[in-house]
């Protein structure tokens, strides 16, 4: 009996409230998550607050000027997102079956890539492909190789790359690394910053165990120069880190394409230095022969070759 309660009080979580939460979540501003969502502010608090109430538990920290994830949002938080995303692929994969689908291509990505080159290659493979399904994963890249490994997906674009024997990992391009400022902060006057500037300056920072390699790609250089970022805040997606940079939670490091995301309270500036850079890669299990992979390859290739336009 005690078991039926709780799973009734589930029924109040519901797929619009965990939207809203996510949204929230990752702007850490109710105004700014209604503005995105287009829902009045009061209506998103009380949604929120009834989500609160089912779970049984408080997820944001209003008693700041900035609000603040609890331990459970931040337990929430990605789950929320993966259970949003495979309603998604559930209704989509179902319409598509309905209409005739011929095959399934499960790609994952890092969410930079939906700043460059990825929207241009689905575009151009579903019109090449129209009656093969894109099952699309947003993931870090630690998960990348999991679900590669286990063949949850058959490719992914990862940053900088994948490093697993079992994994073949393709150079798409490579793009300087820039500095995500809080709009008011001073560098943001500057033109071009020295990364010695940064020496004081609070990083948001990519975790180690979700992107090793590309958290070396940052922490590298700062040592080369003479000193270790402080860490003041760890996310594992680009929107969350600019989302906390625009907050002034401190900066980061992130890849030119970033600048094309149009983040409000976010300015980008350029490396006095040069060869501060990233690369996105395609990666595939070794072992995989597939005549889809093989199409998807080809498509991501040419597109690179032609000129992609930058996602804005």
């Amino acid at each position: 009996m005690q078991h039926d309660r709780q799973l009734g009080n589930l029924s109040g979580v519901g797929l619009h409230r965990l939207r809203y939460f996510i949204a929230v979540a990752e702007e850490r501003h109710f105004g700014r998550a209604s503005e995105r969502l287009h829902v009045a502010q009061p209506a998103l608090s009380r949604q929120i607050a009834e989500l609160e109430a089912a779970l049984g538990c408080v997820l944001f920290d209003r008693t700041r000027n900035q609000i603040k994830l609890t331990a459970a949002a931040n337990a929430l938080l990605p789950r929320a997102r993966d259970i949003i995303l495979r309603v998604e692929e559930a209704v989509r994969f179902t319409r598509r079956t309905a209409q005739g689908v011929l095959g399934v291509l499960g790609v994952g990505f890092v969410g930079s890539a939906t700043y460059s080159v990825l929207p241009e290659v689905l575009q151009a493979f579903r019109h090449a492909k129209p009656n093969v399904d894109l099952s699309l994963f947003p993931m870090t890249t630690t998960d990348l190789q999991q679900a590669l490994i286990e063949e949850r997906i058959q490719v992914a674009f990862a940053r900088p790359s994948i490093s697993d024997p079992q994994i073949v990992n393709e150079r798409i391009f490579v793009e300087p690394l820039v500095v995500a400022l809080p709009s008011g902060d001073p560098l943001a006057e500057q033109s071009s910053i020295a990364l010695t500037d940064l020496a004081s300056r609070p990083f948001v920072l990519y975790p180690q165990q979700a992107a090793p390699e590309y958290a070396d790609q940052i922490v590298g250089p700062c040592e080369d120069v003479g000193f270790s970022p402080v860490i003041a805040q760890e996310a594992a997606d680009l929107q969350t880190a600019l989302g906390l940079v625009a907050v002034g939670m401190g900066i980061s490091l992130v890849p030119a394409c970033a600048e094309h995301s149009h983040r409000r309270g976010v300015v980008y500036r350029r490396f006095a230095e040069p060869g501060l850079q990233t690369e996105l890669s395609l990666c595939f299990r070794r072992d995989n022969s597939s005549d889809l992979l093989r199409e998807f390859r080809k498509v991501v290739h040419e597109c690179v070759a032609n000129g992609f336009e930058l996602q804005s």
